[in-house]
């Protein structure tokens, strides 16, 4: 940069803030038109301007009568002027950064803020080859505008993460894929948080009429003839739906599979109706654990009774937050209640239900006031005659249960 741009540099630095973008321009365009050849460039250089913006100055000022503002009007910029934003101009720029973004998101999904462990110079590569032109700058602008930041390392973390764990990230993100390009249904699985039914505090507020709170009990203690609400979830990962069924007894793997018979009965097959196969997300603990005999045992019998091929895998130890219904379709139910009290089973239904976003989720709730023992054993005869395939790749995690002709086990 020479003396003369770096001395338009000076100037521009101290007047812009003062100056409106009209100003600016015509600013811009008189030290360009006094440089004579190349100032212009030299200009946009030393301003940040782009050059066309500079040229466009320059015929403002050549014009006989250069347009002045109009009296009483804020507005420097005739109504619908300037560039189109690059996301209106180019619809599936920010869906394409997303799904770059997604198999390997980090951070509490739950949280307003998530982030990424690639750069920005390296998304707009990426976005460059699938044929959407966009600068680093503008990957960085739409970061920040869907919540990512920018953050360090911070040691808060003890033991070991499994070795395997990112592999199998990228085994579930191919999976997902793979099914969905088939048509084939996909639904993340999960049991949300337990809740106490009745007057009791739930976190958050809601707009009530001032000093008139919602009144509740002072102790957390159960109430015996209400009991807790259990809601099991089923997310449909490709149609942004999902079904709750909020259970009375406890959280077991035979109410967790019933939850996913529910769910496809009252919207899978409706929305797959030449589904031959199904694949279940699903944490590693809980009802659907991956070492519980009960929940292979109680697929098995799902998969004879539909008729389908049910493959499941599980997200490695320490990884249930990325569970995809953690914070695409539980976290907006917890918003959704909010401060209010839960005082009923029918209300938890009902608030669920009722939970909806500007994405177009949409979600279905029922009661389930079965009873659902727990200490239920499977034999190792009963597991003999599973039809059950486990994939070569941690077949504890990746596995499929196969229908079978003879349903008498």
């Amino acid at each position: 940069m020479n003396a003369v741009t770096q001395a338009v540099q000076g100037k521009y630095n101290v007047l812009a803030p003062l100056l409106d973008e009209r100003t600016r321009r015509l600013w811009a365009a008189a030290e360009a038109r006094a440089m004579g050849r190349g100032g212009i460039t030299r200009v946009a250089e030393a301003t940040g301007m782009s050059r066309g913006t500079v040229r466009a100055g320059v015929r403002e000022l050549d014009s006989a009568t250069p347009p002045a503002p109009q009296a009483g009007v804020a507005r420097v910029r005739a109504p619908g002027g300037g560039r189109k934003a690059l996301a209106d101009r180019d619809p599936g720029l920010v869906k394409a950064l997303e799904y770059l973004l997604d198999p390997f998101t980090r951070g509490d999904p739950q949280g307003p803020l998530r982030w990424t462990c690639s750069s920005a110079a390296r998304l707009a590569e990426q976005l460059g080859a699938e044929g959407h032109r966009v600068s680093e700058r503008t990957v960085n602008r739409l970061l920040h505008e869907l919540g990512y930041s920018l953050q360090a390392n911070r040691k808060t973390l003890e033991g070991r993460q499994h070795p395997d764990r990112d592999a199998q990230f990228r085994r579930i993100a191919r999976r997902v894929r793979a099914f969905q390009r088939l048509g084939q249904p996909v639904a993340s699985i999960d049991t949300k948080k337990k809740e106490l039914v009745g007057r009791y505090r739930n976190g958050g507020r809601e707009w009530r009429p001032k000093g008139q709170p919602a009144e509740v009990k002072v102790h957390d203690f159960i109430d015996r003839e209400l009991g807790k609400a259990i809601p099991y979830g089923v997310y449909d990962l490709t149609s942004n739906t999902g079904w709750v069924s909020v259970g009375v007894d406890h959280d077991t793997s035979e109410f967790a599979v019933e939850t996913v018979r529910r769910w496809w009965l009252q919207m899978g097959r409706h929305a797959y109706p030449a589904a031959t196969r199904l694949l279940l997300t699903a944490d590693g603990g809980g009802s659907n654990s991956s070492r519980s005999r009960l929940w292979k045992f109680e697929l098995q019998k799902l998969a004879d009774a539909l008729g389908l091929r049910i493959s499941v895998c599980h997200f490695p130890p320490g990884t249930s937050k990325w569970n995809k219904i953690e914070h695409r379709m539980f976290c907006h139910i917890t918003e959704n209640w909010r401060g209010r009290p839960l005082v009923s089973h029918e209300v938890v239904v009902n608030l669920i239900g009722g939970t909806t976003t500007q994405g177009g989720l949409a979600i279905r709730s029922a009661l389930d006031e079965a009873n659902y023992p727990t200490g239920r054993e499977v034999t190792d005869e009963q597991m003999g005659r599973l039809s059950i395939k486990r994939d070569a790749f941690h077949g504890e995690w990746n596995y499929s249960l196969l229908p079978r002709t003879d349903v008498n086990g």
